[in-house]
């Protein structure tokens, strides 16, 4: 068995392909805007997990994005073979990181916005 789906609550899911495809050069699965519907892969993977851009309505989904938010969590975490160079493209796209590239002992990582109101958590593949 493998995980083959899986969704973040987004404001927005016409916003957010935008965002996962033009910043973080995600690849359209599927796009359905009249439908709400966005599903995006890796481009290094795109037979792996997709990620569907879920709309938040304004019940739950926003109860539960906006809490998950304020408390400082990340909703996902992306994974790079290079992240110095990965925050500095996004950084030129105009991501907007909470702090500088954190060093504890299990590797790297940066928390970034995504726009969406979501908290993106990127860590660099290569650590121990």
């Amino acid at each position: 068995m493998k995980i083959a789906l899986t969704s973040i609550f987004v404001d927005d899911p016409i916003k957010a392909h935008a965002f996962y495809t033009e910043v973080l050069g995600f690849q359209t699965k599927e796009y359905i805007p009249e439908a709400q519907l966005a599903v995006v892969v890796s481009p290094e993977d795109p037979g792996g997990t997709a990620l569907m851009l879920e709309p938040r309505g304004d019940s739950f989904g926003k109860l539960y994005q906006e809490n998950v938010y304020k408390s400082g969590l990340p909703v996902i975490v992306f994974s790079t073979e290079n992240i110095e160079k990965v925050r500095k493209d996004l950084e030129d796209h105009g991501v907007k990181f909470r702090d500088d590239l954190a060093k504890p002992e299990w590797g790297l990582l940066n928390l970034f916005e995504d726009t969406c109101g979501n908290l993106i958590m990127l860590r660099n593949e290569n650590q121990k």
